[in-house]
Formats: structure tokens, sequence, C-alpha cells
């Protein structure tokens, strides 16, 4: 018999000729590598899996106007068409317009926005809207506009557009945006920063005086009569905003022009998203400007970051954990045979030859253990994405080959030292015990 031949018949016999200490080694490997698998599993996936649950929550990029003759005629169709394309190369991406105009209600000033209500709908989930949405001749309201004006679902109120308000937002609208950039929260509070604005410098414009008194302009309550459909009240500056169909708007102000506002969900985060932001401002032709909401996507990033901390200090216990129980068994198989490896070296057996059957013999236990540990390790990590996210997870063969890989090495390191001590021993010491 050669040496390869006599060195496969002592390993198979090695290996299923003591089962029970061979099926331990296999559990300890098949533990470890189930736990990391699927912790790793999961770790992957969360970014992308949380990034599309903070979606449901709004925007985290929004486009306006660069210049000041683009914020006065506002984001046309074929640029909103133009920046969607370039934002949406490699990505999910969903996106809704608003168009901001002063009016007033009852002599008081709130700003109206004109919006595709359809988009808004899917692009603001979590809003909590009681009634219905906007529809042709009915608006939805915000909780602090409808506490202010004392109306309910089904309230009718008379909306008035004045040219003079107009005329006061467009001249404020560049100041009150750079204020906006500098927060960076949402495309509302871009609208509240314009319409607090209005409220100072747009009375100053319409309480024009006549002969020493205030034009009675501003007591004009002249307007379109809308019915309430509904309330939204979402805890942010949409509560004080008043939101109408696009086409309402554009009759009540007696004109079309573009979205002052563009607000993007895009499925992206961190570095890649502000990659796209910096791609559509060095884009000249869109003549618009980019932004992220800062609030938003530092949630999105914190939490990502905290889960994949403790996905990664749990797997590294973890790691440890099956070093530990992988040597402690291959210390105890190492102590059984401690007779045969002194007969074997007192017969002429080399150190490095009988080191190197033990190490395969890890090896295979950690490449069997591996193999179930992986098949383990994904049934866990699927039925977790499943219940947490309601999502199913792929397998991920890189992931896999990783596994077992790292399982056969692990089992193979944490079988040097009990492999170093067995090859040291004094083969006259344990004939002489015999």
């Amino acid at each position: 018999m050669t040496n390869r031949k006599m060195f496969f018949a002592m390993l198979w016999g090695a290996v299923f000729r003591r089962r029970s200490r061979a099926m331990m080694a296999v559990i300890a490997s098949l533990v470890g590598a189930a736990t990391l698998f699927c912790l790793a599993s999961v770790c992957v996936a969360v970014p992308q899996q949380m990034n599309e649950e903070m979606r449901a929550y709004g925007a985290n990029l929004i486009v306006t106007p660069a210049s000041a003759t683009g914020k006065s005629q506002g984001i046309d169709t074929a640029t909103v068409r133009n920046v969607t394309a370039l934002i949406g190369a490699g990505h999910s991406v969903k996106s809704a317009a608003y168009r901001y105009e002063s009016v007033r209600i009852n002599s008081a000033p709130y700003t109206i926005a004109g919006v595709d209500v359809k988009a808004v709908r899917a692009l603001n989930r979590h809003w909590n809207v009681t009634g219905d949405w906007p529809g042709s001749g009915n608006v939805m309201v915000g909780r602090d506009v409808a506490d202010a004006l004392g109306v309910k679902v089904g309230s009718r109120v008379t909306i008035g557009y004045r040219a003079a308000d107009a005329s006061a937002s467009a001249s404020s609208s560049a100041s009150a945006k750079s204020d906006s950039d500098e927060s960076t929260e949402t495309a509302e509070s871009s609208a509240q920063g314009t319409q607090s604005t209005q409220t100072t410098q747009g009375e100053q414009t319409t309480q024009a005086t006549e002969n020493g008194r205030v034009s009675s302009d501003i007591m004009d309550n002249n307007g379109t009569e809308f019915r309430i459909a509904g309330i939204v009240d979402t805890g942010g500056n949409e509560d004080s905003i008043i939101y109408a169909t696009t086409v309402d708007v554009s009759k009540l102000a007696g004109h079309e022009r573009g979205a002052d506002v563009v607000e993007y969900s895009v499925n992206a985060m961190g570095d890649e998203l502000n990659a796209i932001v910096n791609r559509i401002n060095k884009n000249t032709n869109t003549a618009v400007t980019a932004q992220t909401v800062t609030k938003i996507t530092s949630s999105d990033t914190r939490i990502i970051t905290m889960l994949q901390t403790l996905f990664w200090i749990v797997s590294l216990v973890v790691l440890v954990l099956t070093l530990v129980g992988v040597g402690t068994t291959i210390s105890s198989i190492v102590s059984q045979r401690r007779n045969e490896i002194g007969l074997r070296k007192a017969l002429g057996a080399d150190s490095r030859a009988i080191g190197v059957e033990f190490y395969v013999e890890s090896g295979i236990y950690g490449l069997i253990g591996g193999l179930l540990g992986t098949a383990i390790g994904y049934v866990l990590a699927r039925v977790l994405c499943s219940t947490v996210f309601g999502r199913a997870l792929g397998l991920n063969w890189l992931l896999c080959v990783g596994s077992l890989l790292l399982s056969v090495a692990i089992a193979v390191i944490a079988s040097i030292p009990p492999v170093r001590r067995a090859t040291r021993i004094d083969p006259a010491i344990v004939l002489r015990e015999e």
C-alpha cells in the first residue's frame, strides 16, 4: 500500500470509526457556521432592507430651481423628467412635485401647495390623513391650519389669491430658500420659510396706503370656494400647509408654471446618495440645485450603523466561542489517540505527517459542519428577514463560499495547539505506560 493510500485509509478510520467524537466536532462547527452565516446574511441585507423601509417616511433628496428666474418660473416638466432619469440611473426612485403659492383665508396669509395627489400619496405613506386626499374643488389642510380656521372635514373655505402676494413671494423666495438650504430638512420646510417671509414682506407690500390709510385690499375676502376633503396630521411642517391639485392651484392663480420643489425618495444612502447630489449639481443643463434631506439620511445612517455594529460584535463573540468549542473537541480527540501517535512515531512516522493528518481531519469536520451550518443559517436568516422586514432573502453564493472557507479555517486553526502538543509526544514514555 502506498503512502497516499495509507494516509486516506487512516483518515477514513479516524473520521468514521470514532463517530461520537467526530459528531461533536461537526456539531461545534455547525453551530458556529449557522450563527455566523445568519448574522452575516442579515447584516449584509440590513442596509438595503432598512433603506427601503425608511423610504416610506418621505423623501431623502429634494431639487429646487438654481437661478432667480427659475425660482419665479419653477421647474418645468421636461426638466423634472431629465432629473428623474439622472437620479433613477441604477436606482429605484419615487418623486413628487410641489408648486407653492401664497393665498389668503379670512384675510390671513397661508401657503397652498399644488400637487399630483397620486405621486404625493405614494411618496408620503406615513402621513396620517383624516378624510380624503385633495380632488377637483376639494383641498386637504394641515392640522395647524384646521385648528386656526376652526374647520373640519366637510367644511367650506374661501381661498383668495392676490397678485401682490405673489410678487412678494417672488422677491423674497431667494432669501427664504437660502435659509432652507442650511437646514436641509424637508421640502415643506422650504415652503414654510418662504411663507414666513411672505407674511412679513407681503404685508408691507399689500398694505399700501391711500390718503394715509391702509388699503382695504387686505380685508378683501373674495376668492374661490373649496370643500375641505381631509386633514393631514404629521407633526411636521406639513401641518401648516393647504394641499390642492395642481390644476386647482393653476386656476386659482390664473396661470400655470413649474414646480418650486421636487421631492425624491431614492433607494440609495450615504456616499452613494451624495454622489447623486453632486452629479445633479455639476450638470449645468438641468438648472436645478439638489440637496439631501439631512433629517432622513442621518437617521438612516445612524440606525443602520448601530445595527451593523451590534451584528458584528455578536458575530465576533460567536467566532471566539466556535474556536473554543472546536479546539476543545479536537483536543479531546487527540488525547484519546495519544497512544496511537506514540506508536506511530516509534515506528518511524514523521511528526509533520501526523500533524497534516490531524489538520486534514479537522478540516473535514469543519467542511461538513460548514455545509450543514450554512444551510441552517440561510433558513434562519430567511425566516428572520421575512418576519422583521416582510421580504424574502435571496441566497448570497459568495457569502456561502465564505462561510464554508471560514468553517474549515476555524476548525484547522482551533486544532493547531492540540496537534502541536501531540507531535511532541515522546514515544518511549507512551510505550512505557502501555
